[in-house]
């Protein structure tokens, strides 16, 4: 009789090379291991053969990286998606893509089940399985650290490496870098460890070697650069005049955020379990997207339709955030969201500076701004009569004189 298959979310860092191995003797199970491609760069190398070497029968590395730029990542930034104000959700909208991959390849492989290293207290173990749920509701989740048994096994670090010195399996686990990391095509966490110190401060000098993706914004160049950015229905499409994919739109804004010490947000959040969390993130790219995009808006988005969406952001990032990318919820606000981004095509020129995104120019042919009929001067088109505003005024006034009257009537 054949082997149980188990497709197993692996990253090749000390828990998931742990739970491989664990996976297959507990199980008894043949054990896939995927690894999605999303731009971690150097941390892909000699994965394959550290996953085989520690008990895979089968290994994915498979290069994800247009479709999580173009699919995932651009779709979120058209909805101008901020989680509580200050997180581009960098973490969050990658799960999705790797539970979409994972099924395809569950069904592709017989397995009748996925794993993942997510722990019982954070987001992710959240985002993984309702994608798996929506996406393919007949696989079993295999969730280790929410199992006694495994956390009876496994009650710290330290024993989680005497099993990897036991079992051959190499894994590096130092104190040099207290914290825990994870990267992508948009961003890098860091979370954890010293950082668990809401009061501990990153920015230090003494703390430089932690940031990965941007320069210390004090350390950046004393020069500002000018870029431009092409968008066309809400999507960037070129940079400096030269078109680019979304992939390539990511790859080059990480590369000039970066330089210029663009993107560190660190803040205390709340995740969808209940507690509160601590996070530092660099958004190099995302912060220089997010800026533009929202400067190409302003010039050509209708007023009501921007109000309209801007209401549904807190919303519509809430659902990127807790997991609920393919629910039908949030499948109807991209529709929503689709629809007001028609127009939003023109070119922003933005001034890169120490830390700063600063807006210096934006033109579209669709512009909704008439200098006509805005100007300070004589109104050569006669579409606005400034004498109509007095009614607009007193009609508008109406309800504030109806309701002063009346507590100045009951305060007598």
């Amino acid at each position: 009789m054949a082997k149980q298959k188990i497709v197993l979310a692996y990253s090749g860092g000390l828990d998931t090379s742990i739970i491989l191995k664990w996976l297959k003797e507990t199980y008894d199970a043949e054990i896939i291991a995927f690894t999605a491609d999303i731009g971690q760069k150097e941390e892909l190398d000699g994965l394959e053969a550290k996953a085989l070497a520690t008990g895979a029968s089968k290994v994915y590395i498979d290069d994800l990286r247009a479709e999580f730029a173009q699919d995932f990542i651009f779709p979120m930034f058209q909805a101008g998606a901020l989680y509580e104000g200050q997180y581009l959700l960098g973490t969050s909208i990658a799960r999705p893509l790797i539970a979409k991959r994972m099924v395809e390849i569950a069904r592709q492989e017989g397995a009748t089940a996925i794993a993942h290293g997510a722990t019982g207290k954070g987001n992710d173990q959240v985002r993984f399985e309702l994608g798996v749920a929506a996406l393919a509701p007949e696989l079993d989740v295999i969730a280790p650290w929410r199992l006694d048994e495994f956390r009876e096994t496994f009650p710290g670090r330290a024993e989680m490496i005497a099993y990897a010195e036991k079992h051959g399996i190499p894994v590096t686990a130092s104190a040099a870098k207290p914290y825990s990391t994870d990267r992508n095509l948009l961003h890098i966490s860091f979370e954890s460890g010293m950082l668990e110190d809401p009061w501990f401060d990153p920015s230090a000098a003494s703390n430089k070697d932690m940031f990965v993706l941007s320069v210390d914004p004090e350390d950046a160049p004393d020069q500002a650069e000018y870029i431009e950015l092409n968008f066309e229905q809400g999507n960037c499409v070129g940079l400096n005049g030269s078109r680019l994919t979304p992939l390539q739109v990511m790859e080059s804004l990480n590369e000039l955020g970066g330089k210029h010490g663009i993107g560190r947000v660190d803040m205390v959040e709340n995740r969808f379990v209940g507690m509160k969390s601590r996070g530092v993130y660099e958004t190099p790219g995302g912060t220089i997207l997010f800026t533009a995009h929202r400067k190409m808006e302003s010039l050509t988005m209708d007023r009501e339709v921007m109000s309209l969406r801007d209401s549904l952001i807190s919303r519509y990032a809430t659902l990127v955030y807790n997991g609920f990318w393919f629910a039908p919820e949030r499948l109807a606000l991209q529709a929503l969201v689709n629809e007001s981004q028609k127009n939003v095509t023109g070119t922003v020129r933005l001034k890169l500076y120490k830390g700063n995104v600063i807006g210096a120019g934006v033109q579209s042919p669709v512009s909704l701004y008439n200098p006509d009929i805005a100007t300070m001067e004589a109104d050569p088109t006669q579409a606005y009569n400034q004498g109509d505003a007095t009614g607009f005024i007193r009609l508008n006034a109406l309800r504030l004189k109806v309701s002063a009257g009346v507590q100045q009537s009951t305060q007598k």
